[in-house]
C-alpha cells in the first residue's frame, strides 16, 4: 500500500518535549475560578495517561503493516507526541489529587477496568476504530481550544492555559493518523460509525465519574446552582460541548476525513503566539 496520509504535507509532527510547573494552579480553582468547569477539565486530565497509552498500542500494532513512508513517519511523531501527553498528564494528575485529596487509585481504577474490557472483547481493529474516534474528539476540542472566541483563553491560570493549548495543537497535528492507519489496513465506514457512538458514551461517563469523584471530595456535589452553571457552561449558547456539536456530526458522514476540517491557521497562530511567549 502506499499514499495512505492524507495529513497536509506542511504539517511537520513534532514531539515537544514540554514540562509545566502547574502545582500552584492545581491546588485552587484555575479555571474562572468555579468548582465545575475546573473539575471537568482535571477529569479530562484524569482520562488522558490511560487513554493515550491505549491509543499508541492500537496504533502500532499495526504499524509493521504500513508501507507508506510518509504515515510511517507520522506514527513516530504521534507516538512521541501521546508519550509526552501521557507523562505530563500524570504528573499533573499526581500532584492534583495529592493537593485537593482526590483518590487517583480509584479514578484510575474504573479507567484501567475498561481498558483490560476492551483488550479482552475488542479485536485490534476495533480497538484501532475507538482510537480514531477518540483522535477526532480530541482534534475538534483541540480546534475549540485554539480559536480566539474560546472562554479558555480568558478565564484560565495561565499556565494551565500553556499546557492545554500545547497539547491541544499536538493533537490537531496528528488528528488523522489513527484514522489513516485504520484505513490503510481496511477497516469500514460501518466499523468507524459504530466505534464513535460507543467511545463517545464511555469517554463522557469516565469524564463525568472523575468530575464526580471531585465535587464529592471538595463538598459540592449537591450544589444545585453549580450543576446549573455546568450545565450552560457545557451545552448553552457558547458551552465548550455545544460547541463541537456540529464538528463531531461530522465524523458520521460517509468519506469523511479529519483533514476536511482544515485547522492549520489555527496552528499557525497557536506557533507564532507560542514562539513569542518563549
Amino acid at each position: 500500500m502506499a499514499d495512505v496520509s492524507r495529513t497536509p504535507d506542511d504539517v511537520t509532527l513534532i514531539p515537544r518535549n514540554r514540562q509545566h510547573d502547574i502545582a500552584r494552579c492545581l491546588a485552587g480553582d484555575w479555571f474562572d475560578q468555579h468548582a465545575f468547569k475546573t473539575a471537568w477539565f482535571n477529569a479530562m486530565s484524569i482520562t488522558f495517561p490511560l487513554g493515550e497509552k491505549f491509543f499508541i498500542d492500537s496504533v502500532r500494532h499495526f504499524s509493521g503493516q504500513i508501507d507508506d513512508p510518509k504515515l510511517a513517519e507520522e506514527i513516530r511523531g504521534f507516538c512521541g507526541q501521546e508519550g509526552f501527553h501521557r507523562r505530563e498528564h500524570q504528573r499533573y494528575n499526581e500532584t492534583l489529587c495529592r493537593l485537593r485529596g482526590y483518590d487517583l487509585q480509584v479514578m484510575e481504577g474504573r479507567l484501567e477496568r475498561n481498558i483490560q474490557r476492551a483488550y479482552r472483547f475488542l479485536t485490534p481493529l476495533q480497538r484501532l476504530a475507538a482510537t480514531a474516534a477518540i483522535e477526532h474528539i480530541t482534534a475538534i476540542m483541540a480546534e475549540s481550544a485554539l480559536s480566539t472566541d474560546n472562554p479558555m483563553i480568558y478565564n484560565a491560570d495561565p499556565a494551565m492555559l500553556d499546557l492545554w493549548r500545547w497539547h491541544a495543537a499536538e493533537e490537531m497535528e496528528h488528528k488523522a493518523v489513527a484514522f489513516d492507519v485504520y484505513r490503510a489496513v481496511g477497516g469500514t465506514e460501518r466499523m468507524r460509525r459504530n466505534a464513535m457512538r460507543q467511545a463517545t458514551f464511555f469517554l463522557l461517563l469516565d469524564i463525568l465519574m472523575g468530575l464526580v469523584h471531585m465535587l464529592r471530595r471538595d463538598k459540592k456535589l449537591w450544589s444545585l446552582r453549580l450543576w446549573r452553571e455546568g450545565w450552560k457552561f457545557l451545552f448553552a449558547r457558547g458551552g465548550i460541548l455545544r460547541r463541537i456539536g456540529p464538528a463531531y456530526r461530522e465524523y458520521y458522514r460517509v468519506g469523511f476525513h479529519p483533514w476536511d476540517r482544515d485547522t492549520r491557521g489555527l496552528l499557525q497562530s497557536w506557533k507564532l503566539g507560542d514562539t513569542a511567549a518563549t
